[in-house]
């Protein structure tokens, strides 16, 4: 008998973030989604179980190489290299674009051009506040109040929160909002909500 080559075994990716699994229902079936920062592809997996086509980017290969059970993966520096979703003549669109527990500032035009006209922004972050409860703690790496809804103000909010959520202790700012799409205009009114 044959030996057989050893195969990696990846430990299964976290659950779902409680805010992409509150807001995904709002991606129409079969729509691309694109996970930036995406990690070992929690997001990536969480998606494809419900049909999306899924890409992830992030800089490190051992993530990537179990992200990619779930979807395309794409290696990519997102803050020290050129954008990696840009085809010849523009940046490719997708219909959800998901960022969780990661920032970086220069992003935020180019997230919102990879958004697909009618496409859903789900963005879920530490904010201002976790300096006093652990790490990361640098400003550089915080929103500062309110700061995901200046950034996106172009995009129609579906639901916003910030402040302090435990278990693990953490202050968080976290929006849902689609980019608008002129066929469509009877879309549903920003509201804000608290944690």
């Amino acid at each position: 008998m044959a030996e057989r080559p050893e195969q990696h075994i990846f430990p299964d990716p976290l659950p779902a973030s409680t805010w992409v699994q509150r807001w995904s229902h709002l991606i129409a079936p079969g729509l691309s989604v694109l996970d930036l920062a995406c990690g070992q592809g929690r997001h990536m997996k969480w998606f494809a179980r419900r049909g999306h086509a899924v890409t992830g980017v992030d800089r490190s290969v051992e993530a990537l190489a179990s992200a990619s059970r779930f979807g395309q993966v794409l290696l990519a520096d997102l803050e020290n290299g050129p954008w990696p979703l840009q085809d010849v003549d523009h940046a490719q669109q997708f219909g959800a674009v998901v960022v969780t527990n990661y920032l970086w500032r220069p992003l935020f035009p180019l997230i919102a051009a990879s958004l697909a006209p009618g496409g859903l922004l789900i963005y879920e972050t530490f904010s201002a506040g976790n300096e006093t409860v652990g790490k990361p703690s640098r400003s550089d790496f915080l929103l500062q109040p309110a700061e995901l809804l200046h950034a996106f103000a172009s995009l129609r909010i579906v639901a916003f929160e910030e402040g302090f959520l435990d278990q693990p202790a953490r202050f968080l700012q976290r929006i849902a909002a689609v980019k608008p799409d002129s066929s469509n205009p009877g879309m549903q009114s920003p509201r804000r909500l608290t944690l």
